[in-house]
């Protein structure tokens, strides 16, 4: 059966797209980073890799981190899909990233975005992770400029005021 519309909730709200070969219309080999950056302009999730390794592209899908430039956006059909611009409410951040904020887990900014996602989607399974838990869901990530002992701290942080809000 081929797919000919795409619908999915992106960051609350309902989105549909056409799927089909005509200018507009999504690819069936488009990756969901293309259409997050280049249809919607949701540019928080970084393009690097384009192979799941290094993180920088990471968005919740059904409240799992997932490296959006290897899957497929015909394969959000139906699902739920939150990006580091969803996680802003009422103009204030969520408590994730204030605690990035706070601990000074961040530095040239490239990669904190898919690193938040990842300590998002493990709060949201796990409101209460061991560090050793926290790098195991962070093995995905990869930075080159901070320190991995101030984003463990800031996790923590959230773990011990009762985890975050589930999307």
């Amino acid at each position: 059966m081929k797919l000919e519309k795409v619908t999915f909730k992106l960051n609350g709200t309902e989105r549909s797209l056409s799927v089909g070969d005509l200018y507009g219309q999504l690819k069936p080999s488009e990756t969901l980073i293309e259409t997050l950056r280049e249809r919607f302009g949701l540019t928080g999730a970084k393009l690097s890799c384009n192979d799941g390794a290094c993180g920088c592209c990471t968005v919740l899908v059904d409240n799992v981190a997932v490296p959006s430039c290897t899957m497929l956006t015909v394969d959000a059909d139906g699902k739920s899909i939150v990006t580091i611009e969803g996680l802003e409410q009422n103009g204030k951040l969520d408590p994730l990233q204030q605690a990035f904020v706070e601990h000074y887990a961040f530095q040239c900014g490239f990669c904190t975005p898919g690193i938040i996602m990842a300590a998002k989607g493990l709060l949201i399974k796990n409101p209460h992770p061991t560090r050793e838990e926290v790098g195991e869901a962070l093995a995905g990530n990869f930075c080159r400029c901070i320190s991995q002992y101030h984003v463990y701290d800031a996790i923590e942080s959230v773990a011990q005021m009762g985890g975050v809000r589930d999307e």
